[in-house]
Parts: structure tokens; C-alpha cells; sequence
């Protein structure tokens, strides 16, 4: 029986293009924000590279990891949803307390490093735009998103972050300001250009790295808790399994976001593989080297697109980084945590918000390269990911512990094929 069912009968039809315009937006949630956050600053910066460096030869990966990040994220919201609790608060009771302990640490190092690429490739944008020195901009970044994130109640912030997913259509305009020719641009989407190089490799792992992210999965599970909390179901009991109408909800709402981060992962790669890359400009070092680059090749228009486009996804990244670190450090130590929570009541849990913004601020100021930075998380991120994946799986798989709803085969199976291929694309980067 479903544990809510006054839940399970779906609203009536819209009667109006404008009104089932509406619902279908009020349905977008938790889906559309973590798929968002994947297209962050640092993010950017390692799509942009890879289509500078070796032009369309890696656009097909964003129509191949569509369908495994899709999997993945709506594995670990069914794990939220119908568990009442996040991926490190089931994990506490199944595996050794070290072992979660080392990953929580783990997650928190990687994020807090993309949370210092991600202020700088912000800052460097808004210097680009006003002239004003780029650690000034950090510095208000910073200060500005970890006031929201402890602030701001649940609603408001994740309303907040779901209007900043519409700046990913920045990158579609962008991409169409330059004219691709679409003939070339479809055989490079659908035929793989498989890794051939130690550098191939690198970036293949990179690309699997920032898209099928740890930090997401936790961020996605999370945000489900705190959406329930939100309707009022504050105890775990209340929060105990979910109806088929809620689970459909969040398929489509993962679906919707996860298409439209791949969407703006593909038309990144290809902005830069019909601009960059033909004229030589193969090794940028940042996100500001591609905008720069991008001026006077592909007009003010592209160039302008891109860096705001900067500012926007690292607003919506931050909090979803910082604040996955917490969840997961939060729910391995039985702290008191949530984004409704007062910080007199959640110190720990907004301590780590606010350690990881402030050394990510620091790390701007130390002038620590955020390429290097960002190889080493990457590195993290892929020991990382596979093992997690393992442990996503058998969670959802648990008949028990999923309340007598687990996952599905066919889900199971993708997710399955998700960490085999993250496993072969790190073990490719190590070999080469």
C-alpha cells in the first residue's frame, strides 16, 4: 500500500496551455537543480577544453551520458524518497564506519577544491563584464551564497536555483550565434571517436568525472528529504515510501533536468570545437582564457553568452557543492542538518558550508591553478564514483530496506553499465 495515499491521484488536466505550462513547472524540483549544478563553471571549463583540444571528437558523449546520469540521479531521489533518509544515512547502518567516513572526507576535499575553480571562473566572468579585480568578486560571491544557503528557507532557495537553470540556454544561443554546419556536427554526434591518447583518455575520464558527479548523488537523495519536509512530513515515518504517482513525478523531473545539462554540456563542447579549435586556440588554461578567445572569433555575442553564463551556473553550483559535503559529512556523523534548520541548531552541518566556501575563496587568493586543482578531483571523483555506484545499487536493490519498492531491473542494469564504463575510462587514463 502506498505510504501516502492521498498523494497518488494526480491533479486533473490542465485546461490551458498557460495552466499546464504552469503545473508542468511547479512539477520540475530537485531533478532540474542537481542536473543544472552538473553544468558548473569548472564543469565548463572541461567541455570547453575538450572541444578546443580536439574538436568534435568528444561531442558524442553528451548524447551517450544522458541516459547513465538520468539513471543514476532518479536511482538515488527513488533512494531518498522512499527510504525518508539521504544515500550516507542508509549507508551508516550497511557498511564500516571508517569506509564512510573516508568517502564523506573524500567528497568534501574534491567539492571544496570545484567550489574554489567555480568562484574564480565566477569572478574572472564578472571582471570580464565590469572591470572590477576578479578577488573582489570572489570574495562577494562567496559571502553572497553562503548567507543564501544558511539563510533562506528550503522553498525559497530551491525556487531560487531552479529560475538559475534557465541561464544553460545561454549556451544554446551561443553555440547557434557561430553557425554550425549541421551535417558534420550529427555524424560527430552519433558516431564515438573512441580515446587513442594518454590525453584522450584524461579528458574522456573528465567529461565521465564532472557529469556523473559523487557530489550529485548525495545533493539529489537530500534535496528529496528536504522536499518532504517541506509538505510537512518531518519524522521519518511520515516520509516511508512513495506513490507511483510521486515517483513518476520525479523520473520526469530528473529526465527534464538531465537532458537540458547534457544539452548544454553538447552545445559547450561545440562552441568552442567550430571556434577554438580551428584557429589554433587548443590549450586554454581557464573558462576566461575560452570567453577572451571567443571575442574576437566568434563575436561579442557568443563571448558575452558564455561568461554570463559563468556567473549563473556557478551561483547554482556552489550551494549544491558545499552543501552535499555537508549532507554527507551531516548524515555519517548523526549531526543535526537541513536547509531549514536554524544555524544555532545546525552548527556542524553549516559549519562544513561555510569551511568550504571559505577555502574555496582562499584557494583563488593562493593562485592555485584550477586545471591542476581540477585533474586531482577528477582523479577523486573517478576512484570515488564507481564505488559509490556500488553501494547506490545495492541500496535500491534491497527489498528491505526500499520499503518493498525497489528499483527496477532495466534502472539497475543502466546504472550497472554506468559504473563498468567509468571504471574502463579510469583504468584507460592510468594505462595511457
Amino acid at each position: 500500500m502506498p505510504a501516502h495515499p492521498h498523494a497518488d491521484t494526480p491533479p486533473p488536466p490542465a485546461r490551458s496551455p498557460f495552466k499546464l505550462l504552469r503545473r508542468f513547472w511547479t512539477a520540475l524540483g530537485p531533478g532540474v537543480t542537481t542536473g543544472a549544478a552538473d553544468d558548473d563553471p569548472s564543469g565548463i571549463a572541461t567541455y570547453s577544453i575538450a572541444g578546443a583540444q580536439f574538436g568534435l571528437g568528444f561531442l558524442w558523449t553528451a548524447l551517450f551520458t544522458w541516459p547513465l546520469m538520468a539513471a543514476v540521479q532518479a536511482m538515488c531521489a527513488r533512494i531518498g524518497m522512499v527510504t525518508g533518509r539521504g544515500i550516507a544515512a542508509t549507508l551508516r547502518r550497511r557498511v564500516p564506519r571508517w569506509l564512510l567516513v573516508a568517502i564523506s572526507a573524500a567528497l568534501l576535499v574534491a567539492n571544496t577544491i570545484n567550489v574554489g575553480a567555480d568562484l574564480s571562473g565566477m569572478a574572472d566572468a564578472a571582471e570580464m563584464l565590469t572591470h572590477v579585480n576578479s578577488h573582489i568578486w570572489v570574495l562577494c560571491f562567496g559571502a553572497l551564497i553562503a548567507w543564501a544557503t544558511i539563510r533562506l528557507r528550503y522553498v525559497i532557495l530551491a525556487n531560487t536555483l531552479k529560475w538559475l537553470a534557465l541561464i544553460l540556454f545561454a549556451y544554446l544561443a551561443a553555440a547557434l550565434a557561430v553557425g554550425p554546419q549541421w551535417g558534420e556536427v550529427l555524424r560527430a554526434t552519433v558516431i564515438p571517436h573512441m580515446p587513442h591518447t594518454g590525453d584522450e583518455w584524461a579528458t574522456l575520464v573528465a567529461i565521465f568525472g564532472t557529469t556523473i558527479s559523487p557530489y550529485l548523488f548525495f545533493w539529489q537523495a537530500s534535496q528529496e528529504v528536504e522536499e518532504e519536509k517541506a509538505i510537512g512530513r518531518r519524522t521519518r515515518g511520515a516520509r516511508r515510501g512513495a506513490t507511483p504517482y510521486e515517483i513518476r513525478r520525479r523520473k520526469m523531473d530528473v529526465g527534464v533536468g538531465t537532458f537540458f545539462s547534457n544539452v548544454a554540456m553538447y552545445f559547450i563542447i561545440l562552441t568552442t570545437a567550430l571556434t577554438l579549435h580551428p584557429h589554433g586556440v587548443t590549450n586554454p588554461g581557464t573558462s576566461r582564457d575560452v570567453a577572451q578567445a571567443l571575442v574576437p572569433i566568434a563575436g561579442r555575442a557568443a563571448g558575452f553568452l558564455y561568461t554570463f553564463g559563468l556567473i549563473g551556473t556557478g551561483a547554482l553550483a556552489i550551494p549544491t557543492l558545499a552543501g552535499s559535503a555537508a549532507y554527507a559529512l551531516a548524515e555519517t556523523f548523526a549531526w543535526r542538518q537541513g536547509i531549514d534548520e536554524r544555524l544555532s541548531k545546525a552548527r556542524a552541518f553549516y559549519g562544513v558550508v561555510i569551511v568550504s566556501i571559505a577555502i574555496g575563496v582562499v584557494l583563488d587568493f593562493a593562485n592555485v591553478n584550477p586545471i591542476r586543482a581540477l585533474y586531482w578531483t577528477a582523479v577523486i571523483n573517478g576512484v570515488l564514483a564507481p564505488l559509490l555506484l556500488g553501494g547506490i545499487i545495492w541500496i535500491a536493490a534491497n527489498e528491505r530496506v526500499m520499503q518493498g519498492q525497489p528499483s527496477p531491473r532495466l534502472a539497475r542494469y543502466t546504472v550497472v553499465v554506468t559504473t563498468i564504463v567509468m571504471l574502463w575510462a579510469a583504468v584507460g587514463m592510468f594505462l595511457y
